[in-house]
């Protein structure tokens, strides 16, 4: 069968993707020399200000004390931004500022809390000069990302180009720089494809190159954040199930957090319970019955912030009464500041202690709601595989929706959180949240 001629690519992309980065670039891609950096500019500040304004009498256990505690801080700032970076919408320099005072105030209140021996001055010029150091590293790494080569064919066209996705060039010239060693960046292809033998023999000879070949799916979830299955037929299930050890681990840290928590909690309950009153008759909270872990139903509680109304006995009209719209007249005027903010969702730590909810999972949804969408929806059960969360993945990327179309793209951004679950997906959940919680973002 004779070979279809491809078209003429627009070679001017991949010309330009060749040229090498600058040396600052190329330093401060290399992890090693970027902590080493980062710790330079820590520690020089610290010992500058030990020998000019101490005169170097302060004691060396002292100097030593507190320099240790900088390079702690920048360590551990140096690995949280590093796994951070490996997650879709992580937006580093949005939560470059939040990771280092969390870290650089987690170590000073330790500090405190064990009255060890350590210069304040020395730990606050340092901490300057590692913040810099961190925000110059995060700055430098999100302007020299490799290019990324997507090879036409497939599903590849799902995939949007720009930035440091671009349209491969012909094959003769990707062949001659992989041969070359100077592509200088990845190949991202729909390795389902039926591609020509002469890709896929190059895809194997870059692969052996040590130039990574990605299938366009890997590149399409950190783009969009989302794991798409679009057949009943795929079986890729497998890959959706949640990591068992981190599993137990985040229980125990959901039910530890909601009881160092509960106190500050009851506090605010009160408070808020007080303005519910006084806004509106009825309720201070509202309870629903909801599909949670494993498909069980269990009762949600959380602040009422609509007007009260009568229990619904017919299926449809519950379903319709369950859906919150786009400026919903039966939201109080506290119960908009309250949504805004998420405060209403506060009373689920209660949940959370119960074993019901976790801080972190996808959102709980009405009974009424669950059964619909499962009804319409593929693979809508398998959400509940996790605990639900008071915030979520897809809470913090694509706020509150009831149609089914949107529910769609949310339960996407499920699977995506479900196949990745872990530690640190769940720190830039909570860091997601809080801006969420700032700008009110995404809340309905």
């Amino acid at each position: 069968m004779p070979k279809t001629k491809q078209p003429e690519q627009d070679y001017s992309a991949g010309s330009e993707a060749v040229q090498p980065p600058s040396l600052v670039r190329r330093l401060l891609s290399n992890s090693l020399f970027s902590l080493l950096f980062q710790v330079c500019l820590a520690i020089i500040p610290a010992f500058c200000f030990w020998m000019m304004v101490d005169d170097g009498y302060v004691g060396d256990r002292i100097f030593r004390n507190t320099g240790l505690f900088l390079t702690l801080a920048v360590v551990v700032v140096w690995f949280v931004m590093s796994r951070l970076r490996s997650y879709a919408k992580s937006r580093l320099l949005s939560y470059h500022f939040p990771v280092n005072f969390l870290v650089y105030s987690g170590i000073l209140s330790v500090i405190a809390i064990f009255r060890l021996d350590y210069s304040a001055y020395q730990y606050v010029f340092g901490a300057i000069g590692g913040v810099t150091a961190s925000f110059l590293t995060t700055v430098v790494l999100r302007t020299a990302q490799k290019l990324q080569y997507v090879v036409p064919g497939g599903r590849t066209n799902e995939l949007r180009l720009g930035g440091q996705y671009t349209m491969a060039p012909s094959l003769i010239e990707v062949q001659s720089l992989v041969e070359a060693h100077r592509l200088g960046g990845s190949i991202v292809a729909d390795l389902h494809h039926d591609h020509s033998p002469d890709w896929e023999r190059l895809f194997a000879k870059a692969s052996l190159a040590g130039i990574p070949v990605y299938h366009y799916r890997q590149v399409a979830e950190m783009q969009t954040g989302q794991v798409k299955i679009s057949h009943l037929s795929e079986n890729d299930l497998g890959s959706l199930i949640p990591n068992a050890p981190y599993m137990t681990t985040k229980r125990l840290i959901d039910l530890i957090g909601s009881l160092l928590l509960l106190p500050f909690c009851l506090i605010a309950f009160a408070f808020i319970a007080l303005l519910i009153k006084v806004d509106s008759p009825g309720s201070v909270f509202f309870v629903q019955e909801r599909v949670g872990f494993r498909g069980e139903a269990f009762k949600m509680v959380k602040f009422r912030t609509m007007r009260e109304r009568a229990s619904i006995e017919d299926e449809n009209a519950r379903r319709v009464d369950a859906m919150t719209k786009a400026d919903d007249d039966r939201i109080t005027g506290i119960g908009t500041f309250l949504r805004k903010t998420r405060l209403d969702e506060l009373p689920q730590i209660l949940n959370v202690l119960k074993g019901e909810m976790s801080w972190i999972g996808p959102r709980p949804e009405a009974k009424s709601l669950s059964d619909w969408y499962e009804r319409e929806l593929p693979f809508y059960s398998y959400r509940h595989i996790v605990r639900p969360g008071i915030t979520g993945w897809a809470q913090v990327n694509q706020g509150h929706v009831t149609g089914v179309d949107d529910v769609n793209a949310k339960l996407r951004f499920d699977f995506y959180y479900v196949k990745n679950i872990s530690l640190w997906l769940d720190f830039l959940i909570v860091l997601k949240t809080f801006r969420v919680i700032f700008t009110g973002s995404g809340a309905k």
